[in-house]
Formats: C-alpha cells, structure tokens, sequence
C-alpha cells in the first residue's frame, strides 16, 4: 500500500469543519446523537425481522439487509468524523485512508442497487400480485441480495485501488470529513483525465440507473394506486411511495452530484454538505421511512421491547 517510490504521503490530515472552530462542539453533539439513533433505530430493525418469523419474505429481508449496509455505513464514516470534530489537528494513515475508503464505497454501492431491489419487489407486489410470488422467489431474492453485496465490492475494488495508484507528493491536506474519492482525488500530482472518465461512466451506471429504474417502478405502483376504490387506501399508499422517493432521491441525488464530476467546482464547504446528506441522513432517516410506516414492522418492534421487559424483569 505504502509507495516510497511513487509517493511522499504516508498518512493524510483531514481538516473537518477547522475554518468554524466555534462551532465544532455544537456539531459534534449533534453528529453523535444522529450516530447512537442511526445504529439502535438500524439494530432495533435487524433484531425485530430476525425475531419474528411472520416478518421473513422478501419485502422484510430486504429490509434487513438495507439496515445492515445503513449500520455498517455510518460505521466506517462516524468514528471517524466525530474524531476530527474534537481534535484540532487529526491525521489518518495512508492505509488508513484507504481503508475507509473501500468501506464507503462498498456500502455505498450495495445501498445503490438494493434499493433497486427494493423498489422492483414493491412493483412486482403491487402492480402483479398474482405473479409475485414466481417474480420474487427465494432464488431470485438472494440473487438480488448477492448482487448488490458483489456490486458493492466489484465498485470498492476498482475504484480505490486506481485512486490510490496515483501518486501522492503533497500537501497531504484532505479538506474533508473523511477519506472521500473527490478530496482524496484532489491531491493527486498525476493525470486523472481517464479515472474521471471511468467515475462519470460508473456514477451514471451504478447511481443514475438504478435511480430512474427506481422512479419507473414508482411511477407503475403511482398507476395502480390510482385506480384503487378505496379513498383511505389510496392516501396511505400515496403518503408511503412519496417518503420513500424522498429518501432514494436525497441519496442518490447527493452521492450522484458527489461522484459524477469528482473534480467539479463545488466549494469544499457545498461537497462537504452534499456528503453528509448521503452518509449521515440517509442511514437516519430510512429505519423511520421504510419501518414506522409499516403496521407489521411496528408490531414487530413492540414485539420485540416487550420480549425485552420481559427478559428484564425476570
């Protein structure tokens, strides 16, 4: 990992939030309390569906496994980030760097296609309930479910192992929260010309694709909503649909602006406000979205507390 040869940086110094020092308490308090809600409403899911047997078909499972990636996310990023908002001067290693960076890239690129996954098995439940338990089998259920894990890391691989065969000659200054390809790339002393080329390609097909398949689905389940009789029904699955596109386009909103031009001339302060949307209020706001909006899932969950009270009384 470590190229004497190629390059002088042997560890980075990321600067956070440094041009606002009065301000860096507030944030941090804040960045934590979103960081311990994140990892119990994440937990709490992963728990809930584990437990309950009436809760594992496809729907539920996907559910789980989006939890998994949120918790496992925000893992890579949080520490870290809380780390640089309470020391003036925190540096990272080169393997370091590295390191965190193939973790967000792969949970962020598995997060991009299982909430493709998600969004065709609610197509296929809504708009072909008779053919649905032939077009979401266990088979096909774990093929998606394997897809997004090997896409995610198919993505991780290649993209960081490339970033980091750049040379690196100083500074050694990553204006950033965390070790994210755009700041990282800035600090590059070689021609970057083709990975921007290859991050342009990948970010439309890993990001923007899944994204429109996602709205075409949405847009199919928005028909057969409208032609249900039931006024109360149509109003409750409207309210779902539209919290759940909310969600999908501040996530890839945020990470396809992030990654499409990774040298683009956005102010530090803009990408580092574009980041946080997808890495810190996308793991946040899901668990709610996709699980308190649900009877079954709300079920689960006082299921599970009241097992809990009982396991502590006893």
């Amino acid at each position: 990992m470590r190229r004497q040869n190629q390059s002088s940086v042997i560890e980075f110094i990321l600067l956070g939030f440094s041009n606002f020092p009065e301000l860096q308490e507030q944030i941090f308090g804040v960045f934590l309390v979103i960081y311990l809600v994140t990892l119990m409403g994440n937990a709490l899911i992963i728990a809930a569906i584990l437990l309950d047997q009436t809760l594992h078909f496809p729907m539920y499972l996907f559910l789980q496994n989006l939890s998994v990636v949120e918790v496992s996310f925000s893992a890579a990023i949080m520490p870290e980030m809380l780390v640089v908002l309470t020391t003036e001067r925190t540096t990272i290693s080169f393997v370091g760097c590295f390191a965190q960076m193939y973790f967000i890239l792969l949970f962020g690129g598995t997060e991009c296609f299982l909430l493709g996954a998600m969004a065709y098995d609610r197509f296929a439940a809504i708009c072909h309930p008779l053919t649905y338990p032939m077009m979401m089998s266990k088979s096909v259920f774990v093929k998606l479910v394997m897809l997004s894990w090997v896409s995610g890391i198919m993505v991780a691989t290649v993209q960081t192992t490339w970033v980091f065969s750049f040379p690196f000659c100083g500074p050694n200054e990553v204006n950033h929260l965390f070790c994210e390809t755009p700041p990282v790339l800035e600090l590059v002393c070689a021609d970057t010309f083709l990975f921007e080329i290859y991050a342009f390609t990948g970010t439309i097909l890993i990001v923007l694709v899944p994204f429109l398949l996602i709205l075409l689905s949405y847009l199919r389940i928005l028909f057969a909503i409208l032609k249900m009789p039931s006024t109360t029904g149509r109003q409750k699955a409207f309210s779902t649909c539209a919290s759940h596109v909310t969600s999908v386009t501040l996530f890839y909103g945020t990470a396809s602006m992030t990654y499409l031009q990774p040298k683009s001339s956005y102010s530090p302060a803009t990408k580092k406000l574009m980041s946080l949307a997808y890495t810190l209020l996308t793991p946040l706001l899901n668990p709610l979205i996709y699980s308190l909006r649900n009877n079954e899932m709300k079920r689960a969950l006082v299921k599970l507390w009241q097992r809990a009270v009982v396991l502590h009384t006893v």
